[in-house]
């Protein structure tokens, strides 16, 4: 029976175009009937919840060992078949492209603030928003992700509006208590931009270019007025070489004092014809006088 069981299951899953929670299920194979075979609905008419949950959980775990296509998850409040993330490109041809099933930003925006806070008015959101929102509230109303909730107390008790079942089925949730709070929805926040600003930090490192070395310079040589100032003299110009002599052979300084010799005989000479001629010179004087 059980076997039996969890195949009835599965082909009602396949077949139901929303969430389906066990108390549905129950009902379904407790008034199921069957004319041609009426044996054959019989022994189920009395399931109980209780194996209907263990036929769906069952159910789940052999398609994920089994590494099916499609899976069994519990969405907003009940059990549903849906296809793997994996496989949507393909699935997506299937959809009705002519209609937009993304939601825009502001569309977006206003739904997580009513998801958060609801049941708030459009006053309430519009604040929150600092726009008006009328245009995006008649669009989630016409999608079914929000509904009328009541009316608020305040003086003109304006409508209130909350999130639908739709809006579960839509994100994936299996009720409200599954949405992040706002604490942690501000701390991813953080967290999220921390990190792109060191990926823009590391991108702008990695594509300014290399710094040239910088050559040091060699101090300056201090100048001559520097040293006059400090009462130096300057550093004096490098001298020049000095090409070196040869040395003289012994015959050369032989030939060399000779000539110095003669030519000091020479000079003697000439300094005794000075001193004659100075005394001839004074005796014609003397003659001079005499006369």
């Amino acid at each position: 029976m059980t076997l039996k069981l969890k195949k009835i299951i599965e082909s009602v899953m396949f077949a139901a175009e929303r969430p389906l929670s066990t108390k549905e299920l129950r009902q379904i194979f407790a008034e199921a009937t069957d004319e041609e075979n009426p044996g054959t609905t019989e022994g189920f008419r009395n399931v109980r919840e209780a194996a209907i949950a263990v036929a769906l959980e069952e159910l789940k775990v052999e398609y994920d060992t089994q590494q099916r296509s499609f899976q069994l998850v519990e969405i907003a409040g009940g059990w549903r078949l849906v296809s793997r993330s994996e496989y949507a490109p393909w699935l997506k041809k299937l959809l009705d492209e002519a209609r937009p099933h993304r939601l825009s930003q502001p569309s977006l925006e206003t739904l997580s603030i009513i998801a958060l806070r609801q049941p708030l008015s459009r006053a309430d959101i519009a604040a929150i928003r600092g726009v008006e929102v009328d245009g995006v509230i008649k669009t989630l109303l016409e999608r079914d992700l929000i509904t009328i909730t009541g009316k608020s107390d305040v003086p003109g008790r304006p409508l209130l509006y909350g999130t639908t079942v739709k809006f579960l089925e839509h994100f994936g949730l299996n009720s409200l208590d599954d949405m992040p709070k706002a604490a942690e929805l501000r701390l991813q926040a953080a967290a999220l931009k921390t990190a792109e600003e060191k990926a823009v930090m590391q991108t702008e490192g990695a594509a300014a270019p290399a710094e040239p070395a910088t050559e040091v310079a060699k101090p300056a040589e201090p100048s001559a007025a520097v040293f006059g100032k400090i009462g130096s003299a300057a550093p004096a110009a490098p001298a020049e070489a000095v090409e070196a002599t040869p040395a003289k052979t012994e015959t050369e300084v032989e030939e060399t004092t000779e000539d110095l010799e003669a030519e000091d005989g020479v000079e003697d000479d000439e300094d005794e014809d000075d001193e004659d001629d100075d005394e001839d010179d004074g005796e014609e004087d003397d003659d001079e006088d005499e006369k």
